[in-house]
């Protein structure tokens, strides 16, 4: 089964199977995994980067997907790539000379799934090879919100926003009464619940137990007052959410997450 996701950004592993480089791992940001491992492994002149070329096949083995933009993505993996020049990542130890690079990397991104600001992303971690799938360290299971997934993703062309003759008249914000567009609509998991918000209006809802965090983590909806986690309503509203009850590079967008500071 292969899962497609809309707004996709995501931070990918790569592990070398060629012989002469085996072992050897490139931590990168795509926009479209399929396409971009395609990239890697036909050379530079494809659009393959400078130190995976010439040195494949290469096999795209995890990927941490659900950024809420291209900048947040850029800075993990800035982050991962460079683990000890970040101040989040301070308290991570070098790799040690039992250590396989495959292990250390999977080390360093146990570790940021477990602190600020990624911990409260609603992110999701997915193996794409699971021959190479690793348990995380005593210590560091990541978060709830933050699930561990199998299998293929598929980046999703965005459909064209509805025109305004075909919006609901009745789509309306349960918390501001205001009108909801789809692009910025968040409806409740339950089948049964009529609630519709505003992102932003919903955050601020869940976040009122929270004051001093930019991001929820988990709230009651304000209509059935079931308790819902945050990452599934993103997860839900951009199509991965299904398959998780089962087991040319875009221009710079803005996000108001991306102020958190690495």
């Amino acid at each position: 089964m292969v899962v497609e996701v809309e707004n996709f950004f995501g931070v990918y592993m790569l592990y070398c199977t060629n012989p002469k480089f085996k072992g050897r791992i490139y931590i990168g940001f795509t926009v479209n995994p399929e396409r971009r491992i395609g990239q890697h492994n036909a050379g530079r002149r494809r659009g393959g980067a400078k130190r995976t070329s010439g040195r494949g096949p290469w096999e795209m083995v995890l990927i941490i997907h659900g950024f809420p933009s291209d900048i947040g993505a850029l800075r993990f993996e800035w982050a991962w790539q460079h683990p000890h020049s970040s101040r989040r990542l301070s308290h991570v130890s070098r790799r040690s000379s039992k250590e396989s690079s495959l292990q250390f990397h999977w080390r360093v991104v146990s570790n940021m799934l477990r602190v600020a600001p990624w911990c409260r992303l609603p992110l999701t971690a997915r193996w794409l090879k699971q021959e190479y799938r690793m348990d995380f360290e005593p210590g560091l299971q990541p978060p709830l919100h933050i699930p561990i997934a199998f299998g293929s993703v598929r980046a999703k062309k965005k459909l064209p926003p509805a025109s305004a003759e075909e919006e609901p008249a009745t789509a309306r914000c349960l918390l501001c009464r205001g009108p909801v567009k789809a692009a910025e609509k968040l409806s409740c998991l339950y089948p049964s619940c009529p609630m519709s918000s505003h992102v932003t209006c919903l955050a601020k809802h869940f976040l009122k137990s929270e004051p001093a965090h930019l991001l929820p983590v988990e709230g009651e909806c304000p209509a059935c007052g079931h308790a819902v986690l945050w990452g599934n309503l993103i997860r839900h509203k951009n199509g991965c959410f299904g398959d998780l009850e089962d087991a040319a590079p875009a221009s710079p967008q803005s996000h108001w997450a991306d102020e958190l500071q690495l």
